[in-house]
């Protein structure tokens, strides 16, 4: 057995080292995690670019980890339901699961935690926190999501895009049976809130995107969107307008605004959502200053609901979503590369590597 373990690290922008650490010693309350394959998320991207999150210091991100379960203590298999040989998901935040917050069930708003999955720095013992490395450590406190072992790694690792599309359109957004949908943004959780929406049973989807998202847009309306509207280059619709002649002038019951840094889409949702309609806000704009006409939100009682990550009850109606084999969630896998090769995967979510038209793109530390 392996006394170190491979981890590919964040030093600085676009700088990542491949580096070996201690395999942790496993005791009654923790355990190990192997790896079999971290989702690459848009997040993953902004960080490695320097744009966010390196306060932290060198760190090991991925913070959307699946695999299997290598060692676990006693009480800690108690505790999670998992046996060696399991397969499970890992969600970002590492609660105490003793504070008020945590007891009433909102343990996001745990104030006590110290550390996430993906997202601390090495020098936090035992340094195996993020998804990007060979073996991952598990908290007493991490929170485990079980995942059939016979679906392919690449599709049972979307269980956090879509976990977010659930939790996102469904349970933020609230829609349900006949509702209209708008859907800013064609990234992964634009097609996962596409997959979602349906599922729920929405009456129409529709769902906008660039000019380069030609292919997103082809996935968006094969997982269910009955409208497609591009924003930008020679064919541009403006978005507002086609929401209304679609809908007969009423607009959309639930917004989604999923666009990362792009600005102008906030106003959009505020104007496309119907009189009393719902807007969830997700995209994250980089702590850009962002002009609001609040009159807007105030004069067509609309209902504005920030969207902070993904819940357990998002991850387990995710996986069962998966599980159904419903839709055909493999065609929005499109790239898989190995540990070493962490920062072109990087880049290839971020559309920097000619010819490659990525959706959904992960790494695989073990293969």
């Amino acid at each position: 057995m392996a006394e170190t373990v491979r981890a590919a690290v964040q030093v600085g922008p676009r700088t990542i080292e491949m580096r070996e650490f201690p395999r942790p010693e496993i005791g009654p309350d923790d355990g190990l995690l192997r790896l079999e394959a971290n989702g690459i998320c848009g997040s993953d991207v902004e960080v490695f670019k320097g744009h966010m999150g390196m306060g932290r210091g060198p760190m090991i991100p991925g913070h959307e980890p699946m695999g299997i379960v290598e060692e676990v203590g006693e009480r800690a298999a108690a505790q999670w339901g998992v046996q060696p040989g399991d397969r499970v998901a890992l969600e970002v935040i590492v609660p105490c699961r003793a504070c008020h917050d945590c007891l009433t069930g909102r343990y996001q708003s745990c104030r006590n935690r110290q550390y996430g999955h993906g997202v601390t720095g090495i020098d936090v013992a035992p340094s195996l926190w993020g998804g990007l490395a060979e073996y991952m450590y598990l908290s007493p406190n991490s929170v485990l999501h079980k995942i059939d072992k016979t679906l392919p790694a690449e599709l049972a690792v979307m269980y956090n895009p879509l976990g977010a599309g659930v939790r996102w359109a469904v349970h933020l957004g609230g829609v349900g049976l006949g509702d209209t949908v708008l859907v800013l943004g064609a990234g992964q959780r634009g097609l996962a809130s596409v997959v979602a929406a349906r599922a729920a049973g929405a009456g129409t989807i529709i769902a906008t995107g660039l000019e380069a998202d030609a292919h997103k847009l082809a996935l968006a309306r094969e997982f269910g969107a009955d409208h497609t509207i591009v924003v930008d280059g020679d064919g541009a619709e403006d978005t507002v307008e086609r929401v209304r002649e679609i809908t007969g002038g009423v607009g959309a019951d639930v917004v989604l605004e999923l666009t990362p840094m792009a600005t102008a889409p906030l106003t959009h949702a505020l104007l496309a959502a119907r009189h009393g309609g719902r807007v969830v806000l997700a995209g994250l704009k980089g702590g850009a200053e962002v002009p609001l006409q609040t009159d807007l939100i105030i004069n067509r009682a609309l209902a504005v609901q920030g969207a902070f990550g993904v819940d357990a009850r998002g991850y387990a109606e995710a996986i069962a979503i998966i599980e159904s084999g419903r839709f055909p969630l493999e065609k929005m896998h499109t790239h898989s590369f190995g540990l070493d090769d962490t920062a072109l995967a990087m880049e290839t979510l971020a559309g920097e590597v000619p010819g490659e038209a990525a959706v959904h793109v992960s790494v695989h530390p073990n293969r």
